[in-house]
Order: structure tokens, then sequence, then C-alpha cells
């Protein structure tokens, strides 16, 4: 059945192709791109149940949004015409990951029940073939968590160089300090 989808959906496109076009070329690559990561991600065993995902007063969207055996996948389709200089992949930087964590956010809100499912972050790099040559395609799952972007802790106990509440170190002699009284 998968394969009378792919062959209707590619049809479309090469009707598409043929007919003029207002829409500038890197979008209509990219349009091409994510119907090429969809059909890949259903090959793989992913339940899409979301397309072009977005939310009002929120410029962030996301390109397809899936399960995974139980798990709910927030994906990002980068697509490149060509692949010389980096993958696709390396064009999800730091705004665009607090963009998608920011639509997902809003998108688990919408979910009934109180407790949201597991979720995952997946990126797709799609690099269109050449004169019908098959697409190259890679899926980095997990590629980025929740935490994109927030500081991490960065405090440690060092007693050796640190002042502590109630006590000072005394580094000549290695006894501490403590106050009279």
């Amino acid at each position: 059945m998968v394969w009378l989808t792919k062959l209707v959906v590619r049809g479309l496109q090469a009707v598409r192709r043929s007919l003029p076009s207002r829409q500038p070329g890197h979008l209509r690559t990219g349009k091409r791109g994510e119907v090429e990561a969809y059909l890949h991600l259903q090959r793989l065993g992913y339940c899409i149940i979301a397309e072009n995902f977005r939310v009002p007063f929120n410029r962030g969207e996301i390109d397809l949004i899936g399960w995974d055996r139980g798990v709910l996948c927030f994906i990002e389709v980068k697509t490149r015409t060509r692949a010389e200089f980096a993958p696709p992949s390396t064009a999800v930087n730091l705004a665009k990951k607090l963009h998608i964590l920011a639509v997902a956010r809003r998108y688990l809100r919408r979910l009934p029940g109180d407790r949201p499912p597991l979720t995952r972050f997946d990126v797709v790099s799609v690099v269109p073939g050449q004169g019908g040559a098959k697409p190259q395609i890679s899926l980095q799952k997990g590629a980025f968590g929740s935490s994109a972007g927030k500081p991490r802790n960065q405090w440690r106990r060092d007693f050796g160089e640190r002042r502590h509440f109630g006590a000072r170190r005394d580094f000549g002699t290695r006894r501490f300090w403590r106050p009279r009284g």
C-alpha cells in the first residue's frame, strides 16, 4: 500500500513540476524534501499525525509530528540541493531549536490527559537525487532535547578555593576557622 501512495505522490509532483509555479525554487525544494522524508519515515514505521504544524503568535513550525513505537516525535526536515559543504542537519541552529521547542510545548498542551507522552526531537536530512536518482536521506533520532538553549548547571563544590557560610578555610594549617560563641 505504501508503494501506491508513493506512486501517486510522485506522479502528482511530476505534474506540478510541469506546470508554471509562482513559488520560489527554495520553497519547492523544501516541500519536495518534506514529501521524501514523509515517505521515508512511513517506511521506517512512523505513524505521521500532523504536517507543518503552527500555532498563533509564534513564528515556529514543526514539519512533521508522528509516533514511533509509543514515543511522540517532533521532526524537523532540512533539505539541501547538495551536501558538499555540510549536511543539511547543521542548519538546525539554536534559534530553530527554541522555536521547535516552543511549538512542541503548545502542541502538548492541546493533548488530552494529565500526563504528556514521551517525546523526542528528530532531524531528517534530505538531499534530492539529480536526474531521477534516489535521494539521500538520513535520520537523527533524538537530535536535541527539551533542554536546548538552557545553561548547564556549572556550580561545583571546590572547598579549597571558595568561602562557605559559617566557615572559612585556613590554607596554611588546613583547619577550619569557626566563630567564637
